[in-house]
């Protein structure tokens, strides 16, 4: 399939039941016939569980996990493993030709070991073993999946030029690809019907002045903290149509795929 792709970011809350990756399933296949189309995953909450199992404390700072190397290894062992692989054969049991992939497979997302965080305190955080993502050109082997017909499913870890395997926070990752690949749309779906105002409205549309507002305000959440920095960055680098959309309802995700107008998401300038 030719055309300009459009990048779905599933969050890990979306995948932890077996019906709603079922429904998840149908709409992508139903997407997928009509515009090429790139999955990006995360798993927080089952990487969590994993690492309370393996007896290791969970660290974030504004939605971002601080990874010790104890940590990558349970982090990998999760998103290319057991969340990645049930992904891809869930979709491929519902008709949908996917292929499960990291960051690290031929150039699809090389990163180098993040900076240290400044917070919304103002503190600087060193995250340990985490990955940002670097620019460049488009992915090759993403593009020669999506023009073949296939849909890339891309856990949300990577490596560096030299080898070294690192976390990756899966919006970043999903808005880096986006950029890259020139997607016409980046959906960036979860357990929420977008942006919510401190009445819980979702807002149609925010900006960088009204993002700001909400850091300090203190009213999105670390999560989303996350979220729109990485929404921001996507449209900074040239991805017109970016939004934060409900994952739970198929048709609403389905319509912000699609391009719609109007439904339970935020537009992110």
């Amino acid at each position: 399939m030719t055309g300009r792709p459009v990048v779905l970011k599933l969050g890990g809350e979306l995948l932890e039941d077996p019906a709603r990756v079922k429904a998840i399933a149908k709409v992508v296949r139903r997407a997928a016939a009509r515009v090429p189309l790139v999955v990006v995953h995360g798993g927080g909450r089952e990487i969590d569980r994993a690492l309370a199992v393996a007896g290791i404390s969970v660290q974030q700072v504004d939605g971002l996990r601080v990874t010790d190397e104890a940590t990558l290894q349970v982090v990998v062992a999760v998103l290319a493993g057991t969340i990645n692989t049930q992904l891809v054969a869930r979709l491929n049991a519902d008709g949908v030709p996917a292929v499960g992939l990291t960051g690290a497979d031929a150039g699809v997302a090389p990163v180098k070991q993040a900076a240290a965080h400044r917070s919304t305190t103002g503190a600087r955080v060193s995250l340990g073993l985490v990955g940002e993502p670097l620019p460049g050109g488009k992915p090759a082997l993403l593009t020669r999946l999506t023009g073949a017909g296939f849909v890339p499913v891309i856990a949300s870890v990577s490596a560096s030029k030299a080898g070294g395997l690192f976390n990756v926070n899966a919006d970043t990752l999903a808005a880096n690809v986006a950029a890259r690949l020139s997607a016409r749309r980046l959906v960036i779906a979860g357990a929420t019907a977008g942006v919510l105002d401190a009445e819980g409205h979702t807002l149609p549309l925010v900006d960088a002045a009204a993002t700001r507002r909400m850091v300090k305000a203190g009213t999105a959440s670390a999560g989303m903290v996350a979220k729109l920095a990485a929404c921001r960055a996507a449209a900074a680098r040239g991805v017109s149509d970016v939004r934060i959309a409900d994952g739970r309802v198929p048709a609403t995700l389905l319509a912000a795929l699609l391009g719609e107008t109007t439904g339970a998401w935020t537009r992110v300038k």
